[in-house]
This record gives structure tokens, C-alpha cells and sequence, in this order.
């Protein structure tokens, strides 16, 4: 290789030695592409002719020995810190080889992802509902993609993955696997730099911890096949029957008192689901409004407003029964209240919005930006609630937060899922500047969570830190993966 003349001599000992010479440059950047020990040869020479020179000056002039060896002595970290990090920045392209969805049958709607990369970082991810139709499509249309992309090229994979998928409808199934794959790939390049994922983003605006509130439901709610009447896994067992405190016959009051004794300052629920079912949501008397109303009325006499309480409607009214039971709920301020109506309709939603005074919330039902966008564009709703592993994964779920904050409004991040959910949404929870809360459910993260990975979700003075380990921060653990409930299909 042909070198200039300037390059033949290193810079005279007065003069600043500068880490970026080309005969230095040309030799890292050599070395970071060779594979061949034969063909580094040449690379380690290049290295070798500027630092030599230059450390021969440091030795061999006279007058000012103490500072020319401690020149010398800032040389050699800094040259050898340059070699290592062209090496690291400039190494041939990362491949996925491997990729595999993990379920386990208690949990029937979760489907965890696996991305294993040729130098051996495995990613996870995740996603809900539909496992077998999940499995399908990532094995289909996703993996072949994967296997001929670099990892590491998130935002580019992302709009490819989308924009394929544009044709025959990128909603539902397929933003639910490009989420779970989306949240892969961001727990490999956490591996691959060394830091979580909160810090690739831009570090934590929240210190202390994200706020949380609790769903209030048991063990094995959502866990069966989905319906409209989202029944519940009554063989799950666990500590905490959350559900069934607020149930006809059971204690709010009491529920909400456990709740502030583990420094939860917030708790979500749907009595008034029960009624939608018999006319669908098309109109509630006044005297279901009054039984729904039993939860609300126990935990105000038992705590008054140090609790914060959520209604979860999960979209089943229509516009009048919307009305009637937010306005019946305005005495007992309730904090929010979340998806009453289907967020498919956004002039609809803008209007249940300007006869309330409560807050409304919408809603881990819009699948991505764009359609959150339409409903800000109609007044529709004052918070938004995103779902990382269901409208596009970190990726996307980042930018729903920023729109939500440039509309000057709080994002809140849903977690009725799984334990990779709630991992991926603490990591853009605790970045987002306008995060209000994280939804958790106790007895979920103190029950199966544990069960199935490494990292414990633990809440202090009402808030939950994201995981610290480079990545995501969460693996399934091997005991998980030696059930005999846990099927691994590989598709890659």
C-alpha cells in the first residue's frame, strides 16, 4: 500500500501528538475488517509505524525526560483506546441466525420471541393474543427479513417490515409480530453496546422511578382465549385475587387498602362491564348504574381520595350509556376514564369527552401513531395509552409518546400482558419526559412473571424502576424453558 511522504514521520515531541493520524486511522479501520490473522498484518504495521516513532521521540530527546515519558504514557491509552473502539464500531455486519417463539400453555396468549445473533446475543420479545397466528406470520413473512438484515438497523427494519405489510393491511396481527420483533432487536442492540435500553434512548427523565398503577385482576384473567367476555382462568391460582375484591359481595374498600400498604396510589376497574354484555352496550337503567357504583362507594369510605381509581370500559358502550355512567361516576372522582366507546370512531369519542369532566383515555387499541394522530386531530381524548408490545414496539411506541407530548399530554403504558411488556414499557416509560404511569398487575408481576424470567418487578413508594442489565434487561429463565407446558417452535 502506497504511503505520502508526510506520513513517514510522526510529529516532533513539542508538538501535540494527534490520535487521529492517518497512518493510525488507515490501521484501526484495516484491523476492524480483517478476519484473516494474515491479512491484520499489514493493519498492526500501519499501528505500529506511527506509534513508534513517536514513542522513540518521547525516549530519546533530551532536556525534558519526565515530560516525554508522560507524553508517552497518554499516547499509548489513547492510540490503544481508538484500535479498540474503530474495531467495535467498524465490525463486519451482525446477523440474526436464529429465531424461535417460546409459549407456555397456562399462559395461553402470550407468545415470546427469540432472536439469536452469530456471535450469540439472543433478544426478546413478545407480544399477546392469537399465539398460533402469531407464530405463523413471524415464521412467514418476518424471519425471511430477518435473516437478511442487520439487527442493529432498527428504524430501517421497522419501515420495511410496515411498509410490506401495507398492502393486504398493517393493523392487528401484523403490528402485534413487527412489536414483538421491534422489542428483539432493541434487547440485542442493548447487548451489543453494553447499556439498557432507557440509556440508548436518551437516559431516564424519571430517577426515581415511574409511577404505577395496579389493574385490579387475578391470576388467570385474560389468560383463556379471547372474547368478548374476557373469562377468566378460574385453575390459576395466586395471592393476590384482586378481581374478585371488587366483585358483588367482595371489599374495595379493603382491596385499596392492601394497595396503599405496598405504596400503589392508583388501581383500575370495570364494574360496569357486566351490564354491556346482556344488549351490547347499548343502554344501562339506573339501577345497574347503582350496583357498579358499590366498588367506588367502599374505597371512598375506606380511603377517601388518597386512592386513585380508574374505569376501564373496555370499549363496549355506545354513546348514551357512555354519558350516563361518567357522569354518575363525577362524584366519585375518578381519575380516568379508559377506552368506555371503541376508539374507532374519534368524532364520537370528541363528543363523550366534551359532556364529561373526567379525563378521557385512548387507548392501547390504536395500533400506531397515525391513528393516534386522528385522535388528537379531533379533540377525542386528554391522555394517551400506548402498548409497546402491541402498536409497533419501542420504535413506534416512542414516537406516540412524543406526539402526545407535543399535544401537551401524559402517555401512560399498558401492561396486562406479560412480563416482556412491562420490561420494554418501563424502558420508554422511564425515558419519556411526559409519562404519567405504568400500568401493572400485582398479581401478575408477584406471581408468573417470576415463574417465567430472571429479573423481579418490584415496586417502591409507588413507582417501578426499569431493568439496569444491558438490553431489555429480562430473559426467560432456564427453569421456564425446561417445563413441560413450554412448546418452542423454531422458525430460523
Amino acid at each position: 500500500m502506497g504511503l505520502s511522504g508526510d506520513d513517514r514521520h510522526a510529529p516532533p515531541a513539542h508538538t501535540p501528538l494527534p490520535v487521529r493520524h492517518p497512518r493510525l486511522r488507515i490501521g484501526t479501520q484495516l484491523l476492524a475488517r480483517c478476519i484473516d490473522p494474515c491479512l491484520a498484518a499489514p493493519c498492526i504495521v500501519h499501528i505500529l509505524l506511527y506509534l513508534g516513532p513517536s514513542l522513540s521521540n518521547c525516549f530519546s530527546r533530551s532536556g525534558q525526560p519526565f515530560c516525554n515519558l508522560l507524553n508517552c504514557c497518554i499516547v499509548l491509552p489513547e492510540a490503544l483506546t481508538l484500535c479498540w473502539s474503530t474495531i467495535c464500531l467498524q465490525r463486519s455486519i451482525v446477523k440474526i441466525t436464529g429465531v424461535r417463539t417460546i409459549h407456555f400453555a397456562p399462559f395461553a396468549n402470550i407468545t415470546f420471541l427469540e432472536l439469536t445473533t452469530d456471535s450469540g446475543v439472543v433478544g426478546l420479545g413478545e407480544t399477546y393474543y392469537t399465539p398460533r397466528s402469531v407464530t405463523t406470520y413471524i415464521g412467514e413473512v418476518l424471519t425471511p427479513l430477518l435473516l437478511e438484515s442487520d439487527p442493529r438497523q432498527i428504524e430501517a427494519f421497522w419501515r420495511r417490515a410496515y411498509e410490506n405489510s401495507h398492502i393486504y393491511g398493517n393493523k392487528g396481527l401484523e403490528m402485534r409480530c413487527l412489536s414483538a420483533v421491534d422489542v428483539a432487536l432493541w434487547d440485542i442492540l442493548g447487548q451489543e453496546l453494553g447499556r439498557p435500553i432507557w440509556q440508548l434512548l436518551g437516559g431516564t427523565s424519571n430517577p426515581e422511578g415511574v409511577p404505577v398503577y395496579n389493574t385490579c385482576a387475578s391470576a388467570g384473567y385474560g389468560q383463556k382465549p379471547p372474547d368478548i367476555s374476557r373469562k377468566v382462568n378460574t385453575a390459576a391460582t395466586g395471592t393476590y385475587q384482586d378481581f374478585e375484591a371488587w366483585q358483588p359481595g367482595g371489599d374495595a374498600g379493603e382491596l385499596a387498602r392492601s394497595l396503599l400498604d405496598m405504596g400503589i396510589r392508583a388501581m383500575k376497574i370495570w364494574p360496569f362491564d357486566r351490564f354491556a354484555l346482556a344488549n351490547h352496550g347499548q343502554t344501562i337503567s339506573f339501577a345497574e348504574i347503582d350496583e357498579g357504583l358499590q366498588p367506588w362507594r367502599q374505597v371512598r369510605d375506606a380511603v377517601g381520595l388518597e386512592m386513585d381509581i380508574i374505569l376501564e370500559g373496555h370499549g363496549y358502550w355506545a354513546l348514551q350509556p357512555a354519558r350516563r355512567i361518567a357522569e354518575a361516576l363525577e362524584p366519585y372522582k375518578p381519575v380516568l376514564l379508559e377506552d368506555l366507546m371503541k376508539p374507532d370512531n374519534p368524532r364520537t369519542l370528541a363528543k363523550l369527552r366534551s359532556s364529561t369532566r373526567t379525563p378521557i383515555c385512548a387507548s392501547e387499541l390504536l395500533m400506531n401513531r397515525y391513528a393516534v394522530e386522528e385522535m388528537l386531530r379531533a379533540d377525542a381524548c386528554d391522555v394517551v395509552m400506548t402498548d409497546v408490545t402491541w402498536a409497533g414496539g419501542i420504535t413506534e411506541c416512542r414516537k406516540t409518546a412524543d406526539m402526545a407530548e407535543t399535544n401537551n399530554m401524559g402517555v401512560i403504558f399498558h401492561d396486562c400482558t406479560g412480563p416482556v411488556t412491562l420490561a420494554a414499557s418501563l424502558h420508554l416509560a422511564a425515558h419519556a419526559t411526559n409519562t404519567w404511569m405504568q400500568e401493572i398487575v400485582r398479581a401478575f408481576t408477584l406471581g408468573f412473571y417470576l415463574e417465567l424470567v430472571d429479573h423481579p418487578f418490584v415496586v417502591e413508594n409507588g413507582r417501578m424502576q426499569p431493568p439496569q442489565r444491558p438490553g431489555l434487561g429480562v430473559a426467560l429463565s432456564p427453569e421456564a424453558l425446561d417445563r413441560e407446558d413450554c412448546q418452542i417452535t423454531v422458525l430460523a
